[in-house]
């Protein structure tokens, strides 16, 4: 449903540049694919098109879509009829600058990648605010409680503007059987954590896999760790300036993961593995326990790529640091690629749309991608894995979620943060010396 002309839209846009673009300063107009002027209300205007751009990388969300367009949402569909672009995500968030500061935002579209971007577009007035679309829509509870709640907590607000297409839990996922050959039970704490480590590694298997070069599977360590000690709110205390990375209580967290790093126990090559190599390492048998999201679940649950079989994986929180202000109940959760909608060309077409695919996208979502999103689910498939289910009973019992390491930081430190996270994996690098580099790049 890739309309040509909307490209070359885009494209002249693009060459406006980033740099021009004030966003209070906006005039409106966007799309002009509404048939009257209006903002939020629902006061009988109508659209021509529901508009959606994505990334050029990311398939599922707009097949989605297209299904619910011939589904359950087919009556929307005949009514104003899904138009989708898509354009390369290395470059996201400069394009929604422009295309915000243009008043030119589809209907619907993947969310900034920076949640500070994000949280401009929201004060700018220039997303729609899903709480007060539900109650006008005479909607209750489409997403889970833990879903909405993370989603509030990334942009600081009180209310709900973006929806999860995706919900992901994070954790270690653990081999069972390597588990019992080693003697070892699953940990609650970070000293049992680095016990059962010891274990596995005098009975000759590799503790840990993860991806080195990437960085951010061995960062969301340090910020788990970080979170367990000092509390939920210790990053967001960096963040704003009372405290810092190198304060000695946050170099604790990271000299920790370094421990296991200098201990071997990720490997001979942690600084060179990739995402792949490490999905497939544990996948094969190569490893016993795996820091990961559950958006994994689409590898564990493919008999193709796990040879280990899915019933031989088990999942277990984030251990608690003996004495930390955090709970082990609280679930280090992202919910990958949120959408948003934009109050531009706002209409009861699109309204329509909103409802259909809050009500509708998580089932769709399950049965034909076996994605666990963060929507109220109504149909579960039959031939689902016990695995996928603990996943979902788990965020739906969540009582709370946290962040991830980078989430509040700037660009440059969550670039500076993953581009270093190898070398605590690999020994190479102190933690004093990490958390240096990264408060360094985070006050620019």
């Amino acid at each position: 449903m890739t309309l040509a002309p909307r490209r070359a839209k885009l494209a002249a846009i693009a060459l406006t540049g980033v740099g021009a673009l004030t966003l209070a300063a906006c005039s409106s107009g966007g799309d002009g694919n509404a048939t009257a002027s209006g903002s939020t209300g629902t006061s009988g205007l109508t659209s021509t098109e529901f508009t959606y751009l994505g990334q050029t990388q990311n398939t599922t969300i707009i097949s989605t879509l297209e299904s619910l367009g011939s589904g359950a949402c087919s009556a929307e569909q005949a009514s104003t009829p899904l138009v989708s672009d898509a354009i390369d995500g290395t470059t996201w968030d400069q394009q929604l600058q422009v295309l915000a500061g243009s008043d030119a935002l589809s209907n619907m579209s993947m969310a900034a990648g920076t949640p500070s971007l994000m949280k401009d577009f929201i004060d700018a007035g220039k997303v729609l605010d899903l709480t007060d679309a539900f109650a006008q829509l005479g909607m209750t509870d489409p997403v889970l409680p833990a879903a909405e709640a993370t989603l509030k907590q990334l942009y600081q607000t009180d209310d709900l503007y973006a929806l999860p297409t995706e919900y992901n839990i994070e954790g270690f996922w653990y081999n069972k059987a390597l588990f019992d050959q080693a003697g070892v039970t699953v940990p609650t704490t970070w000293s049992e954590l680095v016990d059962a480590a010891a274990k596995l590694d005098a009975a000759g298997i590799q503790p840990f896999i993860a991806a080195g070069s990437d960085g951010w599977p061995v960062t969301r360590l340090v910020g788990d760790y970080i979170l367990r000690d000092l509390g939920a709110d210790a990053l967001q205390k960096v963040a704003d300036g009372s405290a810092k990375l190198t304060d000695p209580e946050y170099v604790a967290g990271a000299d920790a993961v370094a421990a296991l790093g200098q201990a071997g126990y990720f490997g001979p090559a942690a600084g060179s593995i990739d995402y792949n190599t490490a999905m497939n390492q544990f996948l094969t048998g190569g490893g016993a326990m795996f820091y990961m999201g559950s958006w994994a679940l689409a590898n564990f649950n493919d008999p193709e790529q796990d040879q280990i079989g899915v019933d031989n994986i088990g999942y277990f929180a984030f251990p608690e640091v003996e004495g930390g202000k955090g709970s082990i109940s609280e679930t280090p959760a992202n919910a990958g690629i949120p959408v948003m909608f934009t109050t531009a060309n706002y209409t009861d077409d699109i309204g329509a749309w909103v409802k259909c695919i809050a009500e509708n996208y998580g089932n769709v979502a399950l049965a034909e991608s076996g994605q666990v999103t963060g929507f109220t689910i109504t149909e579960t498939p039959a031939d689902q894995s016990d695995l996928t289910t603990m996943v979902q009973d788990q965020i739906a019992n969540a009582t709370g979620s946290i962040l991830w390491f980078e989430a509040a930081f700037t660009s440059e430190g969550t670039t500076v943060s993953q581009t270093n996270g190898g070398g605590l994996a690999t020994g190479s690098l102190s933690g004093a010396d990490f958390m240096a580099l990264v408060q360094a790049a985070n006050e620019g």
